[in-house]
């Protein structure tokens, strides 16, 4: 996508020449000469870069002046000073008042554009390099082999390079905005702002200031607005289920007109931005209920996806285990912990009711309570009480077992095994028995004999 880059300088000649060389090289320049049409042209739109001559000569504010008002009002643009012959020393001070670099004229082209795209890949890699560090320390994937998460993968290759909006659906917990910046990660976009609009706290009295920004009595910008925030890249609307009917009105107007006028100012501002959202309510329900638009729905609902629970996909249990006690590993430097087999057959039964989120916040839970540098494997009494109490059912009763004959009480234990490990292969009968070591028709016998002790367990 092309940049947006300010030329700021009072020669006519210098600004034409730049925009020339820099429209050579598909950026898209725009220009001023002097400090008020600067600050005009910034409040119509910001630019991914500001070229700021150091003197301007006539202007109400010098580069250095306009260079200090950018970073007040303008914190996350980067400035290029442009220095005349001799004005080494100011362009080493405007560096350290914050320009990013500078350039001495006469320059050549080849110079000129060696700084820009250098000053721009830093800018970008800064930028990433805080959100990753913020959101989750390390690399955004999809983890796991099974079928779901393989055809998620295809797809999500296939419709991110499109631009079209798309509805994620799932339960609480599924990876939705993980599923979102992976095909921001993956689209044309990349380069761009990845900004969540988190719906649930999108208060209505503020509601313009927080989508739109807001201006001074001067016209300055005094805030940025997400849709701004977010432009030339995408904005995900997280659990726009949550949205109040008002706002709702509001976001289809901004997907209508691709515009906003920001709170007290009269200048309308322009916007390219990709729009995902994210549901875990049924949004249908809701229109039923008139309690979401119906318009808003079908605008946002271009490309639906619709993730899995990890209840239907238990084969990824075990790598999702190895890959969060990895991200513990290396966020914490603590020592190298393995979960044991039994583990992680017994957390794999487990329906997980808060799906990914809360598998990551359990193993993150036993880390952290580990403190034991001895222990080199996780075992089943090191498991939270909570956690095993919530899936009693995968359990045997070992009190119940107790009052039984040892031929009743093996049926139990046969029963309970079996069963825990059907819930584990989603009820795939082939791949239970391979793991148990029976053959499929031995196991279907089996679960057959075992009918009694299922009817026993329904009226304990």
């Amino acid at each position: 996508m092309n940049k947006d880059i300010l030329i700021v300088d009072d020669e006519k000649d210098i600004r034409v020449l730049i925009s020339d060389i820099l429209k050579d090289e598909d950026y898209n320049p725009r220009v001023a000469s002097n400090s008020d049409q600067a600050l005009a042209e910034l409040s119509k739109g910001l630019p991914d870069l500001v070229l700021l001559d150091i003197w301007l000569e006539g202007s109400k504010l010098d580069g250095l002046e306009l260079l200090n008002q950018i970073h007040l009002f303008y914190p996350n643009i980067p400035c290029i000073m442009i220095s005349g012959h001799g004005n080494i020393d100011i362009a080493v001070k405007a560096i350290k008042g914050g320009a990013s670099d500078f350039i001495e004229k006469p320059f050549e082209s080849e110079r000129l554009i060696f700084i820009v795209d250098r000053v721009l890949e830093l800018f970008r890699l800064k930028k990433e390099n805080k959100e990753l560090w913020i959101r989750s320390g390390g690399p955004i994937e999809l983890v796991g082999n099974s079928i779901d998460i393989k055809r998620l993968q295809t797809f999500i290759d296939k419709i991110a390079p499109t631009g079209s909006r798309i509805l994620i659906t799932g339960e609480a917990g599924t990876g939705k905005e993980t599923v979102a910046r992976l095909i921001h990660q993956r689209s044309s976009r990349f380069n761009g702002p990845f900004v969540v609009l988190n719906a649930p706290l999108l208060i209505a009295e503020r509601m313009e200031e927080m989508l739109f920004g807001e201006e001074d009595k001067a016209g300055r910008i005094v805030k940025f607005g997400l849709l701004e925030q977010a432009n030339n890249g995408t904005l995900f609307m997280d659990e726009v289920s949550s949205m109040p009917l008002e706002t709702q009105r509001t976001i289809i107007r901004v997907l209508q007109d691709q515009s906003f006028i920001r709170k007290n100012g009269a200048a309308r501002v322009t916007t390219d931005i990709r729009v995902i959202s994210s549901s875990s309510v049924d949004l249908e329900g809701e229109i039923r209920n008139k309690n979401f638009s119906e318009d808003l729905y079908y605008r946002l609902n271009v490309v639906p996806i619709k993730l899995s629970p990890l209840s239907t996909r238990k084969d990824d249990i075990p790598d999702l285990i190895n890959f969060f006690m990895k991200k513990h590993h290396n966020s914490s430097e603590a020592k190298q912990i393995k979960f044991s087999s039994a583990v992680v057959n017994i957390m794999q039964s487990f329906n997980w009711p808060g799906n990914v989120r809360q598998l990551r916040n359990t193993i993150e839970r036993i880390m952290i309570l580990v403190d034991d540098p001895s222990i080199k494997e996780i075992t089943l009494e090191m498991l939270p009480n909570d956690l095993l109490s919530e899936n009693k059912h995968t359990e045997i009763d070992s009190n119940y077992a107790q009052t039984l004959p040892l031929k009743e009480a093996r049926k139990l234990f046969e029963y309970d095994y079996i069963n825990s490990h059907l819930e584990r292969f989603n009820g795939n009968i082939s791949k239970t028995a391979e793991f148990i070591g029976m053959e499929r028709s031995a196991l279907h016998r089996k679960l057959n004999s075992l009918t009694e002790v299922k009817n026993i367990k329904k009226t304990k």
